[in-house]
């Protein structure tokens, strides 16, 4: 069995790049669905407490029978539980509910602009790393001014942005701030779909360029657009409630796109792209 290859993070932790993600997936659906999909060879779990799924993906994990070593899990922290000994307290009731002895990687969910404690919340998160409980840590939904602050006041700079991605909006400035610090980019909504926005006639999978593509490679939009993700060095969370697309969505390691091909698809970035909230504006 393939298995998606892996990224080196900055303070040398090996990460898969190709994860599967469980936001919006229903409790009582997510022990299956995880099991599922590590044995079609996903090795990266993403999920959340504000998802309240964290119970169903240990349980999900624990029935794969893949060995736990050889899994990488993700959780969050949310916004309500921004602030030293609520991040401690949040962190704990995350382990609990997973029901694991270690995390491999804990991330702020956002920066919480409105509440302003992220900086407190991030040295926290440096505590558990130090104590040994998470593996490595890391943030989502940060501009550059955020991460900048954050790291000008800790001294520590995250493994990982996890941030809207897709071929519309292509975040090339934030891309390319992170590499100058060493940030791995993760995509999330890596295929431009929304769940305010369900029209799929506006995403990039109707995209003429990219459904030709499809048609010369053998593969599907969603393959080529998830294939553009991983041939331009980012990380990405898949996610999907349907056994065949979380297969389908895994088939992305017998072909690669050309430079060329690359170039086209660097052409389809929008001004007005973004589906999400804004990090700096966003009032959560």
């Amino acid at each position: 069995m393939k298995t998606a290859y892996s990224l080196t993070l900055h303070d040398g932790t090996r990460m898969p790049a190709l994860g599967y993600g469980l936001w919006q997936v229903p409790k009582e659906n997510s022990a299956a669905l995880v099991s599922h999909a590590l044995q079609t060879g996903y090795r990266l779990i993403d999920t959340a407490e504000a998802y309240e799924n964290e119970e169903g993906v240990g349980k999900g994990i624990r029935d794969s029978g893949v060995a736990r070593e050889d899994i990488f899990v993700t959780t969050k922290v949310w916004n309500t539980h921004h602030g030293y000994n609520q991040t401690l307290r949040a962190f704990d009731a995350s382990q609990q509910q997973l029901g694991l002895e270690r995390i491999d990687m804990y991330l702020m969910h956002w920066p919480s602009r409105t509440r302003d404690a992220y900086v407190e919340t991030w040295r926290a998160m440096i505590r558990l790393r130090d104590e040994g409980r998470v593996g490595t840590i890391g943030v989502c939904n940060f501009s550059i001014g955020q991460l900048q602050r954050l790291m000008r006041e800790t001294a520590v700079t995250p493994v990982v942005n996890q941030v809207e991605l897709h071929p519309y909006f292509q975040q090339k400035a934030l891309r390319a701030f992170h590499r100058e610090q060493g940030i791995v980019t993760q995509s999330w909504s890596p295929l431009g779909l929304w769940w305010q926005n369900p029209d799929p006639a506006a995403s990039p999978l109707e995209h003429p360029r990219i459904r030709e593509l499809a048609k010369r490679h053998g593969k599907s939009p969603a393959q080529i657009i998830l294939r553009w993700h991983l041939d331009s060095g980012l990380a990405t969370i898949s996610k999907s409630v349907r056994t065949e697309r979380i297969i389908e969505n895994f088939q992305l390691f017998d072909f690669a796109l050309t430079p060329s091909e690359m170039n086209e698809l660097a052409g389809l970035d929008r001004r007005d792209g973004r589906l999400g909230p804004d990090p700096e504006t966003a009032e959560f």
